[in-house]
């Protein structure tokens, strides 16, 4: 009986540690990115040339990471600058995605392709989606 607790605890250990040793925090996010945003602004964040900014290593991302809700809920008309080029590309939002799911992306953005933003929190991107909605 001990050496089957035993076995129990030692593969019950052993998954637990390999779950909690996943390599990539921002799952969800890069799921999201890949079937919401990908299209448009590709795989690997490099946007496409002279029309859709890129996303990896982008002053304008760097900047105000937090800011990135409101496009990506309400969508983007006015021209930006992205890393020295202007692009005045309208993009179209996503009402239909949550807060939860826009921090995701958020964050999966801000982690990949070697960018290194920081975190945001929900409850951050709640509220300035709040602000921004009532500008609308």
């Amino acid at each position: 009986m001990k050496k089957y607790l035993y076995s129990i605890f030692l593969l019950t250990t052993i998954g637990l540690t390999y779950v909690s040793c996943d390599d990539n925090p921002y799952k969800q996010g890069k799921a999201l990115y890949t079937n919401v945003c990908a299209n448009c602004h590709m795989e690997d964040g490099s946007g496409l040339e002279g029309a859709i900014p890129p996303l990896a290593n982008a002053d304008y991302v760097e900047e105000d990471p937090l800011r990135m809700a409101c496009i990506i809920r309400y969508g983007q008309n006015e021209t930006i600058e992205v890393n020295g080029r202007t692009y005045d590309q309208p993009m179209a939002g996503n009402r239909e995605l949550t807060e939860f799911q826009i921090t995701n992306i958020i964050n999966y953005i801000n982690h990949a392709w070697g960018n290194d933003y920081g975190v945001v929190k929900l409850e951050d991107v709640r509220a300035l989606l709040e602000k921004c909605e009532e500008k609308k």
